[in-house]
């Protein structure tokens, strides 16, 4: 097969390095790719909205399956501009229509979706700058910390939580009113604050059967103990050592199984991955978001745990017949650790040359924000490398990494040490 990557992160060279393991595949491309994902597939410079150029690139090079990495173009319509295009309607996509896409695409759709089909989440209300005067009074009724959601997509940054009620208020306005977010703010979710432990449970779904993936836990603040600004991930861990048979269970039937059996329901047209972000409150498991892909970066240590021919997996999902697949996961814990740009989250300089990593032994490099410029390669983006490793526990693969990335150099690099921490 000849297979085509959307996407240009740690999670796509992740998926193109598993991909190009298959006796099945033919040729990889991945568009755009990275510096990574060059060396096991062939990048085409093509942006991820950029639907007539993919259209393009797909029939010139013969493309027989497409796997979306990130959500801006599920969500944009991806899959339907596929569907309603006669020359490449034949052409599987692994991603959702637009239609169950919006199970990100709005976090007022997803509440809606979880309270329709009894799925356990968290209290709520959605407010307009039109209702701001109630979300000030809705805002009243809750205990702190105030948790506010911008209702659309704002990469990954659109999650406020704040201590104090007069602060909550003015960061609602500024969400609202000031559209601090864009478009994304138009409406904002205010939930109640859930306490617990957050880890997150990755679906494969054909629509009709579903395969559960190896469960991460990812680490999203900048600063070590969890502090400082939220990022897209600075590191995670599979298996999560507190998801017992017991706990899995009731994930499995009081979320999986709905889930998947809603989407049914709704009519929503669903191949793909579903991911779920659960809180652990006491004994109990509650949805805090849906994504409808991979996320990064747990995509670096779920899909390195997976023994299967992953073509011959996304090929079943393509065909309906994902029932029929068994998966088999590797036993041991994957951990990866994120380098990061210096003064990420917020400014950063792109173009600095990285050094070291070809002399990294027992562990895999997944590049996500570099480029090959000049010969050299050099950083393009805030998460730089994931460094992921394989133990007998979390904390063995982490030493590993850890004893990796002092080969690995560039200006103002920056990494969390404790990743595990609070397990």
């Amino acid at each position: 097969m000849n297979i085509l990557i959307l996407g240009a992160g740690g999670r796509e060279h992740t998926l193109a390095w598993k991909l190009s393991q298959s006796s099945k595949l033919n040729h990889l491309f991945v568009a755009p790719g990275n510096a990574g994902t060059r060396e096991v597939a062939t990048n085409l410079p093509i942006g991820v909205n950029d639907f007539e150029a993919i259209k393009e690139a797909v029939l010139e090079n013969d493309i027989d399956l497409v796997v979306v990495g990130p959500e801006d173009p599920l969500v944009n319509g991806v899959h339907d501009f596929f569907l309603n295009d006669a020359a490449i309607r034949h052409i599987p996509v692994i991603g959702p229509q637009k239609a169950g896409a919006e199970l990100e695409g709005s976090k007022e759709f997803a509440k809606k979706f979880m309270m329709r089909h009894n799925i356990p989440t968290a209290a709520y209300q959605s407010f307009t700058s039109e209702t701001l005067q109630q979300g000030y009074d809705f805002l009243e009724t809750l205990q702190a910390p105030y948790v506010l959601k911008a209702d659309g997509l704002a990469a990954g940054k659109g999650v406020v939580i704040l201590e104090d009620i007069e602060e909550a208020k003015k960061e609602l306005k500024t969400m609202l009113v000031d559209a601090k977010f864009g478009a994304a703010s138009t409406t904002v979710v205010i939930e109640e604050f859930l306490s617990g432990i957050e880890l997150s449970v990755f679906v494969l779904t054909d629509g009709e059967g579903y395969k559960v993936l190896p469960t991460a836990k990812d680490y999203k603040r900048i600063g070590e103990g969890d502090t400082g600004l939220n990022t897209g991930g600075m590191g995670a861990i599979s298996p999560v050592p507190f998801a017992d048979d017991s706990f899995m269970d009731k994930i499995h039937e009081r979320i999986v199984k709905p889930t998947v059996e809603g989407l049914k329901k709704d009519n929503l047209p669903y191949k793909g991955f579903i991911f779920i972000g659960l809180i652990k409150v006491g004994e109990d498991p509650k949805v805090i978001e849906y994504n409808v892909r991979m996320g990064d970066p747990e995509t670096e240590v779920v899909i390195p745990r997976i023994k299967n021919d992953l073509v011959e997996v996304l090929e079943a999902v393509a065909q309906g017949r994902l029932n029929e697949i068994d998966l088999e996961l590797d036993p041991r814990t994957a951990s990866t650790v994120m380098l990061v740009s210096g003064g990420y989250p917020e400014a950063y300089t792109k173009g600095i040359e990285i050094k070291g990593f070809e002399g990294v032994e027992d562990s895999l490099v997944f590049h996500a924000g570099t480029q090959l410029k000049d010969g050299k390669v050099v950083t393009s983006g805030g998460r730089v490398m994931a460094i992921t490793s394989y133990g007998n526990d979390f904390k063995e693969a982490l030493a590993t990494s850890y004893r990796n990335i002092e080969k690995i150099k560039f200006d103002k690099m920056n990494y969390r040490k404790d990743i595990g921490f609070d397990l």
